[in-house]
């Protein structure tokens, strides 16, 4: 389905990262993958020998990771933050910056640091992964939803910049999925808490990560060639 696309990942360990690259492997992508972590040197030899299905790349600028990653056809902003609950007049204002910083800026700049070879090429895709609490609302996560909807507005208006050049630019905005950062095991043995969480979802349970990976492989394959500027919830309709 991905015929040897080369899918580049950030943040891997984060989010859907993890499941993402398994499954687009198997769909026939060749998955490369960063994270901060990589950084270090332990870290990244211990991930490769662990996954040698991936190419992790051991750079962490965003100038770096494209130059060792070297052709990226698709490129994956896996970006991930802790949601922190605090209402706008107690909350620290550092908490903002950092949020913007990890899931508005960074993203920004890996899409720039991509963007050269793909309009070089006159081909290439962008996914953004942001989250549907932009079309819903949560009282007391308002630097997180901020930040997610921040997001989703260079998704949008970069698909409006770069579709001249035959490159696609989308977001994917869940809620509710199982994943490291939001949803963990620990929180989902909680009967209690997995009780609340699943009564505000119409469909009645929580998504599976692969779930989502399969809304990137879509968006990473050719059959979404005339679709740009989309941000696509996936909530369980609890984004209506």
């Amino acid at each position: 389905m991905l015929n040897g696309k080369n899918i580049l990942i950030t943040n891997v360990t984060h989010f859907v990262g993890l499941v993402a690259s398994k499954y687009l492997t198997d769909k026939g992508a060749n998955v490369i993958v960063s994270d901060p972590t990589f950084a270090d040197a332990d870290v990244l030899a211990q991930f490769r020998a662990d996954n040698p299905e991936y190419r992790a790349v051991g750079a962490t600028s965003a100038a770096d990771i494209v130059a060792e990653a070297d052709q990226v056809d698709v490129l994956v902003n896996n970006d991930a933050y802790p949601a922190i609950r605090a209402a706008v007049d107690a909350a620290d204002p550092q908490d903002m910056r950092d949020g913007l910083e990890a899931m508005v800026v960074e993203p920004f700049v890996m899409s720039g640091a991509v963007l050269p070879q793909m309009k070089e090429r006159k081909k290439g895709k962008i996914i953004f992964m942001t989250s549907a609490s932009v079309f819903h609302g949560l009282a007391n996560y308002s630097m997180y939803v901020a930040a997610r909807a921040a997001a989703n507005g260079i998704a949008v208006s970069l698909a409006q910049e770069v579709a001249r050049h035959n490159i696609q630019v989308n977001a994917i905005a869940p809620n509710y999925v199982e994943n490291p950062d939001y949803f963990p095991p620990e929180l989902l043995a909680n009967e209690e808490a997995y009780a609340k969480m699943v009564k505000n979802i119409p469909l009645g349970r929580l998504g599976k990560p692969e779930e989502i990976s399969a809304l990137i492989a879509f968006y990473a394959g050719d059959e979404s060639d005339f679709l740009t500027g989309h941000v696509t919830p996936a909530a369980g309709g609890w984004e209506m």
